[in-house]
């Protein structure tokens, strides 16, 4: 096989950055249980020349998580079944990113979360479902607790990015807290996976009031300490963690994980102008915004935008803050770090730009998920010991 037959590690559907990103994601989840590099494979090869199909995408990922849920039903143990039932929910989730918003894109979600919550269950028992108070509502989470730690202990609030979802931070993010010790609530806010999904709940601009009711949840609990709980979003989630750390003093700390859009407005209009002319050049479904913040269209989306200001909060942050991002990243040009970075008014921040000579030098750290995660965890670390004098 000539090189330019064999599928690229971050790119494996070359010219195709739409799938490639999709596909990339996934990928990074494989050191976590969630997935397996043999599954990915097995539906790339069959895409690979089925890229004119617009069913194809949500057809392939589907037929290889029917496999799974079948090898499951005939498991011999509670334990594999688990296991082969969050790789089923994954791929799911995975294949019903392109859907359009509708009947079918809500079943396969209902499915999608069937499966990744069994299979949570089975392979992870520390992890619990919780509710979290949001308005007369409640918003959907997971907490994680740190194994081994009695008293109060600190806490990570993780929001998700455009496309993700809290059952992949609560593993990529959470694991990696509970062997520093801290707890994570992994939570899908207004606008964020099973919140969307399956309830019906628009993201908004002023995201204070779902970091405002994380909070509340958290320091409630008798296992929290209410002055050592952190904020961190990534992926589009970073403008989320900018806005509540600038609008809720409680939070200790924030990290983004991937610097936002600095103008999300003129970014959009960029988004509908190449899903237009080429919808495989653009990382983002062209239905993709304006279905997160429950718009008609994508001029009444692009008016939206218009509020997603990082400016004016990122001057408003006092508390310490993190921002992180990769110098290859596609989605979200590097730039956005650096100018975040200068923006925020808090003078304890610190920037990180991983190469990609070291690795997570791709959107959100996808291409190693662990690097990024480990550097955050870290500086959370240490910044609530400082804190603590």
């Amino acid at each position: 096989m000539s090189s330019e037959a064999v599928p690229g590690w971050t790119d494996y559907f070359p010219g195709n950055l739409l799938w490639s990103n999709a596909m990339l994601v996934c990928k990074g989840m494989a050191p976590y249980g969630a997935v397996a590099l043999h599954d990915l494979d097995r539906i790339g090869a069959r895409l690979r020349g089925r890229q004119g199909e617009p069913q194809a995408w949500a057809e392939e990922w589907g037929a290889e998580a029917d496999a799974l849920e079948a090898r499951a039903a005939a498991a011999l143990s509670p334990e594999t079944a688990g296991h082969l039932l969050l790789r089923a929910g994954m791929l799911r989730f995975t294949g019903e990113r392109f859907i359009p918003p509708g009947p079918e894109k809500r079943a396969i979600g209902e499915r999608a979360y069937r499966a990744l919550h069994a299979g949570l269950r089975a392979r992870h028992p520390e992890i619990e479902a919780v509710e979290v108070p949001y308005e007369g509502a409640t918003l959907p989470a997971l907490f994680m607790k740190a194994p081994g730690v009695t008293g109060r202990a600190p806490v990570v609030v993780v929001f998700d990015g455009m496309d993700n979802a809290k059952e992949m931070s609560v593993l990529f993010a959470g694991l990696e807290f509970a062997r520093r010790g801290m707890h994570t609530l992994a939570i899908d806010g207004p606008g964020q996976g099973e919140t969307l999904r399956l309830r019906g709940m628009s993201a908004r601009y002023d995201y204070e009031a779902a970091g405002a009711a994380a909070f509340d949840y958290v320091s409630a609990r008798g296992d929290v300490d209410p002055r050592r709980v952190v904020v961190m979003g990534y992926s589009f989630g970073g403008y989320y963690a900018v806005r509540v750390a600038a609008h809720e003093p409680r939070f200790a700390a924030g990290v983004a994980l991937t610097a936002p859009h600095w103008d999300l407005a003129g970014f959009q209009r960029a988004q509908r102008d190449k899903a237009r002319a080429a919808g495989h050049s653009t990382a983002q479904s062209n239905f993709q915004f304006r279905w997160v913040v429950g718009a008609p269209d994508d001029d009444a989306a692009i008016a939206i935008a218009e509020r997603f200001d990082v400016a004016g909060p990122a001057a408003r942050v006092e508390c310490p803050f993190l921002v992180t991002h990769g110098a290859e990243d596609r989605v979200i040009p590097v730039a956005n770090a650096q100018r975040l970075f200068d923006a925020l008014g808090t003078r304890r921040k610190a920037l990180r730009i991983f190469t990609a000579e070291e690795g997570g030098s791709q959107h959100a750290h996808v291409d190693d998920r662990q690097i990024g995660i480990d550097h955050a965890a870290d500086w959370i670390t240490d910044t609530l010991r400082e804190a603590a004098g």
